[in-house]
């Protein structure tokens, strides 16, 4: 797949405009994926709106539309999360990701998505790269796994593919998990979505994907085999990423002017 959705009925115009996400999301492909089932629902009484308030997210990653688009009927969708992820012998809690894309109708009367952005951090690995990491050896031989987006995504269905860089002094700039094919998820609701706030709107869902395949990870110099040794991979089977996530938006015609 390219960087387009994969619908290849539409038109050249929704092709190049409804790139996809392999990305946050990603780990979002999850805000655009439940919007038809609940984001017009009757919404949730509040919760803390001090604590909603917080979790709100900026819109700085908007990404530009394509030309003759209804700004009234385009969302800037803004989704965030912190997932749990299982690849080979490997489980661990990673740390929030941001994902910003953009949805609506093409002039031609097809749905389009455009990607923005997604964010992320690095989390340490326990055990780093022997897998016994301790004390005063811990940040030399400590192994690290960021998230990034893998350059596909469709958020009407979940689809969504990430790379997951591997960072350590030990390792090359560039060792990733999936870093010549991305690794391709198909995220699926683990329970009903809920309206937290309607001001600013914010929305809450779990998602998890436990069918996708992990591949070793690659680039990584002489600890190739070593390192993949320790993680697992590559892993068919047996792999799981969860999490739960909020998402708000707004439409293109209510977002300051760049």
């Amino acid at each position: 797949m390219s960087n387009t959705t994969a619908d290849h009925h539409r038109s050249p115009l929704a092709r190049r405009a409804a790139l996809t996400f392999a990305g946050a999301a990603a780990l979002t492909g999850l805000a655009g994926m439940y919007t038809p089932s609940f984001a017009y629902a009757e919404p949730a009484a509040p919760a803390d709106m001090a604590a909603l308030a917080q979790s709100a997210t900026d819109f700085r990653d908007c990404p530009a539309l394509p030309a003759g688009v209804d700004l009234a009927r385009w969302r800037c969708e803004v989704h965030s999360a912190a997932p749990r992820l299982t690849v080979g012998k490997v489980t661990v809690a990673l740390a929030p990701i941001t994902m910003t894309h953009a949805e609506g109708p093409l002039p031609d009367g097809t749905s389009g998505q455009v990607w923005g952005a997604m964010h992320s951090a690095p989390t340490a690995i326990p055990g780093g790269v022997p897998g016994t990491t301790a004390g005063e050896r811990a940040r030399r031989l400590g192994l690290a796994i960021q998230p990034e987006y893998g350059g596909r995504s469709d958020f009407y269905t979940g689809q969504l593919s990430l790379r997951f860089r591997l960072l350590s002094p030990l390792l090359p700039q560039g060792c990733t998990i999936g870093a010549n094919a991305p690794v391709d998820f198909q995220l699926k609701r683990s329970g009903p979505s809920q309206w937290i706030s309607t001001n600013p709107p914010l929305i809450k869902f779990s998602a998890y994907d436990d069918t996708f395949a992990a591949p070793a990870a690659e680039h990584c110099g002489p600890m190739a085999g070593p390192l993949n040794r320790r993680l697992g991979l590559p892993a068919p089977s047996g792999n799981l990423m969860t999490y739960d996530a909020t998402y708000t938006f707004r439409t293109y015609d209510q977002l300051p002017a760049r």
